[in-house]
């Protein structure tokens, strides 16, 4: 696996979307990573006819 220049990584049939607004929301909030991806996958699920908005969050510690 190649690292990501911004340390965003993002799959699936929304994971365009999903990584776009995680890059804004890096960049213009102060919000912790799991308030990013949170919200980053609820944009995705609005947008992507293919991606639901049943998520699962996992965070190592």
């Amino acid at each position: 696996m190649i690292e990501p220049d911004d340390g965003i990584v993002a799959i699936g049939s929304g994971g365009q979307y999903a990584y776009v607004a995680a890059r804004i929301m890096v960049k213009y909030t102060k919000l912790s990573a799991r308030e990013i991806v949170e919200e980053a996958l609820k944009q995705a699920a609005e947008v992507c006819i293919y991606t639901n908005s049943n998520i699962s969050i996992e965070e190592l510690e």
